[in-house]
């Protein structure tokens, strides 16, 4: 895995206006993050740099699951990491296994699931549970995520509606690349977090599946156990978690839970 770095600000200013300076050698945190929550993170983040002088670099993995890239099993084999941004559902298996630092948790955001097309083709109507069912019964091809809500519909949902066994030929499991398969034409339609589908290039929101049997997500961030940068950590979950990040994480497609923080 490939560790992105983001640009930073070495000087930087305050809600005061006031001049920051810091030791760049001091101040560097490396994320661990799932794809729901990158659209408000990819907003967000140079903002968080510019104020706090703090360099950020950010890998990729799934929430859950037993992929090389899942981000318990990443950092189980050593990778390093200071903070990880990820499914609740995850977060808690990471809790578990005490990969986390004690009290650190804090949900930031929910997204329900929609279903994503190809831009510029029909979209299908997935307004009620019988025309969303029927939709994935005609469906060639239809993608997943590898992760904890691909884990729901494969385990709950579509048990539930009678379809398991005729849909699940036809479903594949993806990462963060579902969308990219979408855009390419290599499958029909992709049922994933709405949040993953409104900032992907190349593809169309159907609409969010019906309430009756939708599953909505909840994204966490927590400071990893053995960071040597509890504080700065700290300040980035903190920062993701006010309001002064709701509307970036509004215009992804998530519910911010933040309130007056």
């Amino acid at each position: 895995m490939a560790w992105k770095p983001v640009s930073m600000a070495h000087v930087s200013a305050n809600s005061n206006g006031e001049q920051l300076t810091m030791n760049a050698a001091s101040a560097q945190l490396k994320v661990l993050m799932s794809g729901g929550f990158t659209g408000a993170y990819e907003q967000l983040l140079p903002e968080f740099e510019r104020t706090t002088g703090i360099k950020v670099t950010t890998g990729s993995g799934s929430s859950q699951g037993t992929g090389p890239q899942t981000i318990g099993v990443q950092l189980a084999r050593g990778v390093s990491a200071d903070v990880v941004i990820l499914s609740r559902e995850g977060l808690n298996e990471l809790i578990a296994a005490n990969r986390i630092a004690d009290g650190t948790d804090v949900d930031l955001a929910r997204t329900p699931l929609g279903v994503a097309v190809r831009a510029r083709t029909p979209k299908p109507d997935v307004s009620t549970v019988e025309t969303f069912k029927q939709v994935l019964l005609k469906a060639k091809t239809v993608a997943i995520p590898g992760s904890t809500g691909g884990i729901w519909l494969m385990t709950d949902l579509f048990p539930r509606l009678g379809i398991a066994e005729k849909i699940n030929v036809k479903v594949t499991l993806r990462g963060t690349d579902a969308t990219a398969m979408i855009a390419a034409g290599d499958v029909d339609l992709a049922v994933l977090p709405i949040s993953e589908i409104l900032h992907a290039a190349g593809v169309d929101c159907a609409g969010t599946i019906p309430p009756k049997i939708q599953f909505v997500q909840m994204f966490s961030a927590a400071v990893v156990a053995g960071s040597n940068e509890i504080e700065g950590s700290k300040r980035l979950i903190e920062f993701l978690a006010s309001a002064r990040a709701s509307e970036a994480i509004r215009n992804s497609g998530m519910e911010p839970l933040a309130t007056s923080r």
